[in-house]
């Protein structure tokens, strides 16, 4: 848990997408094809099943928080939704079409995704990693970049623009220049949002956005995540029990690889086996 004090122009303090974080913008209403919906997804590792025709849904502005005990399957699900897992049956459904994720295909999709940890180019500066989540969008590609070839200064200014925008919407902009081993690793993890939001993506998958963050960063990060959520749909598998409750519209829980419950957050609170069997427990890891 990071000791760090918080840097000027936290995300508490900046405007997200036009609004101030934790002003709660209105959900947008969005045309149905921007649904996300897995059903009966079974995953299976040997002869072990990690998940049993598991089915959810996110709607257009909607935050759904996915959690459960070690070994519930909240990973292989969220890995499933990444394109990192082919499922043995069930349907992925995005758009109003079925589709077979793969993660290099996010992007153009409009899906953007964070990882437990946050996978940033040590050699690369903040600005341009946050630049490389513009690749969909970059003529002349992610190679170009990352092997130094040249491309047109005016597509070259546009994706710094662009990605020096998100780093002011996320507090972040003050690190533009810095690499990431230098810097505390809450900021890294903002820098890694900011890679994910820079594409404007219509669903974002965040696998544990709280790990390493104290309890102030944690609070701005349900900030962020509550702004945000006005103009796209978030899952988020966490579990940080105060933060799901704080920013999740509905939770979906899993035990062992089964969807047991979903509902609001306060059905959720309410219901005996859940509280019962998940909400006490330290939720770190799980398949």
């Amino acid at each position: 848990m990071s000791t760090e004090a918080r840097p000027a122009g936290s995300a508490a303090s900046v405007r997200v997408g036009g609004e101030r974080a934790g002003a709660a913008p209105a959900k947008q209403t969005g045309a149905d094809d921007a649904r996300f919906e897995a059903t009966d997804v079974t995953v299976r590792f040997g002869g072990l099943t990690a998940l049993s025709e598991v089915s959810l849904h996110v709607e257009p502005g909607e935050v759904l928080g996915v959690i459960g005990p070690n070994g519930a399957g909240k990973t292989t699900l969220f890995n499933v939704c990444c394109g990192f897992i082919a499922p043995d049956s069930g349907t992925l459904r995005w758009r109003g079409e079925d589709v077979r994720l793969k993660p290099h295909q996010l992007a153009g999709l409009g899906i953007s995704r964070t990882l437990q940890g946050v996978g940033l180019f040590a050699g690369m500066t903040v600005l341009e990693n946050v630049t490389v989540g513009m690749t969909s969008r970059a003529k002349a590609g992610f190679f170009s970049a990352v092997l130094g070839l040249p491309r047109s200064d005016k597509d070259e200014r546009a994706l710094q623009e662009r990605a020096h925008a998100v780093l002011v919407e996320l507090g972040a902009d003050e690190f533009a220049g810095r690499y990431p081993g230098t810097l505390p690793y809450p900021v890294q993890k903002r820098v890694a949002l900011a890679r994910a939001l820079v594409n404007e993506p219509q669903l974002l998958l965040l696998d544990e956005p709280a790990a390493g963050l104290g309890s102030g960063e944690m609070d701005e990060l349900g900030e962020t995540i509550k702004a945000l959520s006005g103009r796209m749909a978030i899952m988020l598998v966490e579990h940080h029990m105060d933060l799901v409750m704080e920013v999740c519209d509905r939770i979906s829980v899993l035990d062992f690889g089964k969807l047991i419950a979903d509902g609001s957050p306060e059905q959720i609170r309410n219901d005996p086996a859940v509280l019962a069997a998940y909400l006490g427990e330290d939720d770190e890891g799980g398949v």
